[in-house]
């Protein structure tokens, strides 16, 4: 092989010369491109985080259109970019109750459903759903459950990082006959389930379980003669065409939501990108979530009474004391339970009803 004479006077092999070429380029391109080498882990600090955040209401549902896009979208912004949010509404990632585990194992990073889904996984929270706790609307029932759940921190909850929580508010009943006092009450066939059926049940109701989604066919075809919810299912899911009363009943019905991250997500953020999200959940819960469903309520409401003529009846406090006096029990039993968990159970509801009795004042 012919040889190249280096400056002292050695030889190199020919095959070493295009190695030397390329050390060269590199060492002068940042020199010739007027661009400097990258600052160790400058790199890392400019990639973003793309987060997968789960739900279970439709594309087109408030709660994607109006909370879960602005939140992630301000959430983007205030991070500069740094974290990205995309949502995956429709139970497309997970379904509605293994929404929290799976944050928890990180199928999502981010997920929004109901504690309710998965009863007895939170046994403190149900403080927030007990009947006999008056709430006026959603965002005094919403911001009760938040500052409720700072100030009690339970431990069912310490296996994610809690964005914000959020409320239906009161729920209704919606009937084919009127519901004035217990006596209308007693027997009614009403749908419901979970806690709200342990509610009718103590009222002398008939409670049939049965999804939301089959109450309109149920309530047509007079498999049950009511319903109970929150007062968006008038219209969201038909109710006032086969309903003829609403009897405003705001102490027995709320359920609660969650927005929570996946806690090693979470701890992974660096201090300031962590406090520029916690400042946007602060902002995006006062301006949009408190409030959410009582805007549905509201034009759901003004729809039933407007297009249907459905008649709304409120009860006297007399007779609403005598249907809180009933589903007492329920708390009494919440009491209990926490006990023997070790709980303090008779602050945790003391905690609850003295947050609404302030909030219901507020708002």
């Amino acid at each position: 092989m012919r040889k190249i004479l280096c400056p002292r006077g050695g030889r190199l092999g020919l095959s070493v010369v295009p190695k030397l070429i390329l050390l060269l380029v590199c060492i002068l391109a940042p020199v010739l491109t007027g661009c400097s080498p990258t600052a160790p882990g400058e790199q890392e600090q400019q990639q973003t985080v793309e987060l997968k955040l789960a739900h279970f209401f439709p594309a087109t549902h408030p709660a994607e259109t109006e909370l879960v896009q602005p939140w992630a979208k301000a959430v983007e912004e205030a991070t500069g970019g740094q974290v990205k949010i995309t949502s995956y509404p429709g139970q497309t990632l997970l379904k509605a109750d293994a929404t929290y585990d799976g944050v928890v194992n990180g199928v999502a990073d981010v997920g929004l459903s109901c504690f309710a889904y998965t009863r007895g996984r939170f046994p403190v929270l149900e403080a927030f759903e007990l009947p006999g706790v008056t709430y006026e609307n959603s965002k005094v029932a919403s911001k009760v459950a938040w500052e409720g759940i700072k100030q009690l921190n339970p431990e069912e909850i310490q296996d994610t990082k809690l964005m914000m929580v959020l409320t239906t508010g009161p729920g209704d009943l919606f009937t084919k006959d009127p519901v004035r006092t217990l006596g209308d009450l007693e027997g009614l066939t009403v749908r419901a389930t979970g806690l709200s059926a342990k509610t009718l049940e103590a009222l002398g109701a008939t409670p049939v379980a049965m999804p939301q989604s089959e109450a309109y066919e149920a309530l047509s075809k007079g498999v049950v003669r009511g319903n109970m919810g929150p007062v968006e299912v008038l219209k969201g899911w038909k109710n006032a065409e086969v309903t003829d009363y609403v009897t405003r009943t705001p102490f027995l019905y709320n359920t609660l939501f969650f927005i929570t991250m996946n806690i090693d997500q979470w701890n992974s953020l660096p201090t300031d990108v962590q406090q520029a999200i916690e400042k946007v959940n602060d902002e995006i819960f006062t301006e949009v979530a408190m409030g959410l469903w009582d805007k549905q309520n509201e034009v759901a409401l003004q729809w039933a009474v407007d297009e249907t003529g459905i008649e709304l009846i409120d009860l006297p406090d007399g007779e609403a004391s005598s249907w809180i006096e009933l589903v007492e029990p329920i708390q009494d039993d919440f009491v209990a339970k926490m006990d023997e968990k070790g709980l303090n159970g008779r602050e945790i509801l003391d905690t609850v009803k003295q947050l609404a009795d302030q909030y219901n004042q507020e708002y």
